[in-house]
């Protein structure tokens, strides 16, 4: 008995030692891209398990190439048949709007999840980009908040060149919502602004969503604990401020969050609809903005909005209202 306590107080001990004299561990289970899920999909043949689909790649800067899926309306699968990517980056001009999704933390473009939200989204009559940022799935390079945004926003401003003048919208669940707005933000610093952007469990700050983690708050009593957590991600350079971000970005926003998830609580997103909505009453900005919130009854947690009967139409009639403003 005395064995197993003692070392349940040295494990228990351990990990804010381990964090501390190796932070790199905690920037590893933030991206958590080393968790290549699922292992039974070929990336370079995304057919196997999604219709009208085509794999490529894109240099979004020297040395990192990134896999990215081009999922087209499902209308057009008949004419797909046996097309290469060009014949697929070239329907991108025929006027339906694209949804770029930039997914969470772990597991590939080819995750359960990410391919029943991009066969809901193709139904509809959307053109779906999903992609892996460097490091994830089949790209190359290492994963950072700034090489994340540097590959959503190469990928973006591609899709906006080849797309015409339809619509682009940016979709990021969990992590990707900060990949999202920090997207959006440079994207207004180039003098443009993305023109719609769809967040899916997103979080205020991502050392929030760590400190309110069950296995961080068993430490948060422990003195300094906090400040260390602060303190590793500041030199990881990990913030994702999506808090901050909202008070800039001035695209049309959708949120999308669940009362009962698990990971991200549902008051954050509840905070980024007030900050959006205060910082459009402040610029004398009349942008759309909008939150759905999913009661714990359905069990969507964090990711399983695909479930709901009635995703499409509420994308469509945001994305729809929007083009009617154009």
């Amino acid at each position: 008995m005395k064995r197993a306590l003692s070392f349940l107080i040295t494990l228990y001990v351990s990990v804010p030692i381990a964090l501390y004299l190796f932070p790199w561990i905690l920037g590893h289970i933030i991206f958590a891209h080393l968790l290549r899920l699922p292992f039974s999909v070929d990336l370079s043949k995304p057919e196997e398990v999604l219709n009208h689909t085509c794999n490529f790649y894109l240099d979004t800067e020297e040395g990192v190439s990134v896999g990215v899926w081009h999922t087209l309306p499902a209308s057009q699968w008949e004419a797909a048949a046996g097309k290469n990517p060009e014949w697929y980056r070239e329907t991108l001009g025929d006027g339906n709007p694209v949804i770029i999704h930039l997914h969470g933390n772990g597991g590939t473009r080819a995750l359960h999840h990410r391919l029943e939200l991009a066969k809901i989204l193709s139904a509809a009559g959307y053109h779906v980009f999903n992609f892996d940022y460097r490091g994830y799935g089949d790209s190359t390079g290492e994963p950072s908040e700034t090489g994340l945004t540097t590959d959503a926003l190469y990928v973006y401003n591609w899709v906006k060149k080849q797309s015409g003048g339809s619509l682009v919208c940016l979709w990021g669940h969990s992590l990707g919502s900060g990949v999202a707005t920090n997207t959006a933000v440079k994207v207004q610093e180039q003098g443009s602004v993305v023109d719609a952007v769809i967040l899916s469990g997103p979080f205020t700050r991502i050392g929030e969503v760590i400190l309110s983690h069950p296995l961080a708050k068993m430490y948060l009593f422990l003195p300094g604990f906090e400040s260390l957590v602060w303190n590793i991600l500041e030199m990881n350079n990990v913030v994702f401020p999506n808090d901050e971000n909202l008070k800039t970005m001035t695209s049309p926003l959708l949120i999308l969050h669940a009362e009962d998830d698990n990971i991200v609580p549902h008051h954050m997103g509840l905070k980024l609809q007030q900050i959006s909505l205060q910082a459009q009453k402040e610029h004398n900005k009349d942008v759309h903005v909008q939150m759905i919130s999913y009661s714990a009854h359905l069990g969507f947690c964090h990711d399983k909005f695909h479930l709901d009967p009635n995703l499409s139409s509420a994308v469509g009639r945001f994305l729809q209202a929007l083009k009617q403003q154009k």
